[in-house]
């Protein structure tokens, strides 16, 4: 197993020791971009490390409705992904693969040792829970307080940061399903972008122009 993307990405978080544990126990994994890594309701025996990629992280309610909560990329991992495997407790949400990812798999018995004898482990523990906490919160105030014209706008600037691209290859029905709407109101929001000369709608793609 080729661990160069692993010591890239988690070489300044991890000390070296850490980083020889990781090598020693970790599974490889790739998934292919609309994969689901996770369903709600799922047991969860491992936590992964992402070395790259992009992962969508969302809410599913009862009735199969979707909220986008956050995204993960290379150098992260989740949060409630963690507090399910240290409680044992089902998965309270889905992910999927928002691109082809490669991850490393750590076994969930291994969490709380790493806890006890790494710092630098205890430390990306508590940062991620932070940091995945402070991008919920920030997903109930938009909801809560936002517009979804100004959801919407946040939405694309984040795909555009996290794809580093101002070419969005998305539909109106995905937008729609991770902003909780309807495909309808998703595109007649997107066409007064464009009318706005903000955005060019083009075929399963936007391109960003001036937001």
């Amino acid at each position: 197993m080729d661990f160069t993307a692993l010591q890239k990405n988690y070489g300044d978080l991890f000390q070296p020791e850490l980083i020889e544990e990781i090598k020693k126990v970790a599974l490889s994994k790739q998934v292919k971009s609309g994969e689901q890594l996770i369903k709600s309701g799922d047991y969860i025996r491992s936590m992964p490390l992402i070395l790259n990629g992009i992962i969508k992280i969302m809410r599913e309610d009862e009735n199969g409705d979707e909220l986008l909560l956050y995204f993960l990329e290379k150098g992260d991992t989740c949060a409630m992904t963690m507090a399910c495997c240290v409680g044992n407790k089902k998965s309270e949400i889905k992910a999927v693969a928002e691109t082809d990812v490669d991850l490393l798999m750590i076994p969930v018995q291994k969490m709380e040792e790493w806890s006890s004898n790494f710092k630098s482990w205890r430390n990306f523990v508590f940062d991620s829970y932070h940091h995945r906490l402070m991008e919920v919160l920030q997903s109930i105030d938009q909801i809560a307080f936002s517009k979804l014209d100004d959801r919407l706008i946040n939405y694309l600037h984040h795909k555009q940061n996290i794809f580093k691209s101002n070419l969005i290859e998305i539909t109106h029905q995905e937008i729609a399903r991770d902003l909780n709407s309807s495909r309808v109101v998703i595109s007649r929001l997107l066409k007064k972008l464009e009318n706005k000369k903000m955005i060019k709608l083009n075929r399963n793609s936007i391109k960003i122009i001036a937001m």
